[in-house]
């Protein structure tokens, strides 16, 4: 059996190795270190959590032994997809480095530039980042690439579903065409494998275990649950997935609750808490500090459940796991193989629930497919109770698609809905008779105000008016008002006295009461002719 003693690795690396108490190699490590010893590129395919990172970080510790690291020209490059991923690289270098004079720096996004500023400009061997943040040094002139002796690109199928593919390229253009690379992830996507045909030269290929495929140490489950209504869906998933913790009992020590959108995240990590389970979340959209802390204490088991999104599912190294809950079937296949591989990690067993809702059938599929697999099925857990919530979504209201009414908006529509409203006349009645004892002299009449009147008096008017004359418009139709049937003819003297000025030969004193342009001097010719046309009391 190979150990780590056999794999011509620095002393001080091995001296690390073995106070961290490991003795024997993964099969990836035994295979891919002395190839990457040997200065080769080295393409890695593995599932998660079989010790890929260990098995560039012993080999780079290894080969920069030797060497100084220039101002701004850091000797190796490590890119990772996540901030996690990225900070859990450089624990890796911390314990395997520390008997060494090897120097690192970690840039990724919610640190300030500047205190990475200065670690780049005193130099160092190991640079370790994420592409974002690791471009925008370099476009400020802040870092230099041509000194790259060594480029890992760890979890690289993760790189291809966040985007950063073309950084990626962009990055192996800027470093030496001589470079060794070592180039690792859990799956091989056409588009991986396109990179590594065009960057890698006869690259060493090592497979330890089929693509895309579950460890042996994890027990799956498929919960199938079909919600009493569409949109009591989200509630109800919320009640199986706490009858699944509560059923674990004891045997669930820690887990972590996965959604596919941050929205949930929250919303799930919130009901857990109100339901007095001990839970927190971690998504990209939280600060870099909150997710640090947060992390920290799922680590030192502080924290009892973890509900995250997929930006916790690749990478992360926290071996003692014993859950893993799929709040959402993950929408790529590849998602569920790294997500079930955050448990059942360095031979410990662990267990798998996924729960899923008739419309993920067609995610189902494409996992069973990958995996050469089908999940198998379990049952909603017994007393299961689906009214345990207040029936009452905690998704925010502008998600589910209604807004809140306020005072004003039903006083608008109910002021709408009375104009709306038909007018009805009022009943006639017939005159009530009264006996001569109780005829009572009628009451002088008091002079009144008229009540106020106000637009819907004044529509009923109309109305009524309609009403009276069979449904016509008076002054329309067959009425004609007299005025408009008089004719007008336009005297000799009114003729005379009809004078159209000209602005062309007018005295420059009255042009300037004239219009400015020919189209206005029309049109006041046109009034004065109409206002001439009027006959005048003597004509």
């Amino acid at each position: 059996m190979t150990k780590f003693s056999d794999l011509a690795l620095d002393p001080r690396v091995l001296q690390a190795v073995s106070e961290a108490g490991y003795e024997i190699p993964t099969p990836i490590q035994a295979q891919a270190i002395p190839e990457a010893l040997k200065g080769r590129d080295v393409l890695g395919i593995a599932q998660t959590g079989t010790g890929k990172t260990a098995s560039f970080v012993l080999p780079m510790i290894t080969i920069l032994g030797k060497g100084r690291a220039r101002a701004r020209m850091p000797r190796s490059l490590v890119l990772a997809p996540t901030r996690e991923l990225a900070a859990q690289v450089a624990e890796n270098f911390d314990t395997y480095a520390k008997h060494t004079k090897l120097t690192k720096a970690l840039l990724i996004g919610g640190v300030s530039f500047g205190e990475q500023d200065k670690l780049i400009d005193r130099g160092v061997d190991v640079l370790i980042a994420t592409p974002g943040r690791l471009l925008d040094h370099f476009e400020r002139g802040k870092l230099l690439l041509n000194g790259v002796q060594i480029m890992v690109v760890d979890e690289a199928d993760r790189m291809l579903d966040m985007g950063f593919i073309p950084d990626i390229e962009r990055i192996f253009q800027l470093t030496p065409f001589t470079r060794q690379t070592l180039f690792f992830s859990a799956t091989m996507a056409p588009e991986i494998e396109r990179i590594t045909n065009t960057f890698l030269t006869t690259p060493a290929k090592i497979e330890v275990a089929r693509q895309a495929t579950a460890s042996t140490t994890i027990t799956q489950a498929l919960v199938p649950l079909t919600p009493s209504r569409k949109d009591r869906s989200f509630t109800e998933k919320r009640a199986v997935l706490r009858a699944l913790i509560a059923a674990e009992g004891a045997a669930c020590t820690n887990a972590i609750i996965f959604c596919n959108r941050k929205m949930d995240v929250d919303v799930v990590a919130k009901s857990l808490k109100s339901h007095g389970f001990n839970a927190a979340p971690i998504h990209g959209d939280l600060d870099q500090s909150q997710r640090t802390k947060t992390l920290d204490e799922f680590r030192d088991g502080t924290l009892h459940l973890l509900v995250a999104s997929d930006v916790a599912a690749r990478g992360l190294d926290i071996p003692a796991v014993s859950h893993v809950f799929n709040f959402d079937v993950p929408s790529h296949p590849e998602d569920y193989v790294h997500r079930i591989g955050r448990t059942g990690r360095a031979g410990r067993m662990g267990k798998a629930f996924t729960i899923a809702v008739p419309s993920d059938d067609k995610y189902l599929k494409a996992i069973e497919s990958l995996v050469k697999a089908e999940i198998p099925r379990g049952a909603l857990p017994e007393g299961l109770s689906l009214d345990q919530d207040d029936g009452k979504s905690d998704r925010p209201r502008a998600e589910r698609g209604g807004r809140t009414r306020g005072r004003e908006d039903r006083g608008r529509e109910d002021r709408g809905r009375e104009e709306r409203a038909p007018h009805k006349p009022r009943e006639a009645r017939a005159p009530e008779v009264k006996s001569a004892a109780e005829e009572k002299p009628a009451p002088v009449a008091q002079p009144r105000e008229e009540p106020r009147r106000d637009r819907r008096d004044d529509r009923r008017d109309r109305r009524d008016d309609r009403r009276e004359h069979g449904g016509a418009v008076v002054g329309m139709g067959d009425h004609v008002p007299d005025f408009i049937l008089q004719s007008f003819k336009i005297s000799s003297a009114a003729k005379a006295r009809i004078r159209i000025p000209n602005p062309r030969t007018a005295p420059m004193a009255d042009r300037k009461h004239m219009a400015p342009h020919r189209g206005a001097s029309e049109r006041l010719r046109l009034v004065e002719v109409r206002t001439a046309a009027i006959p005048a009391p003597g004509d």
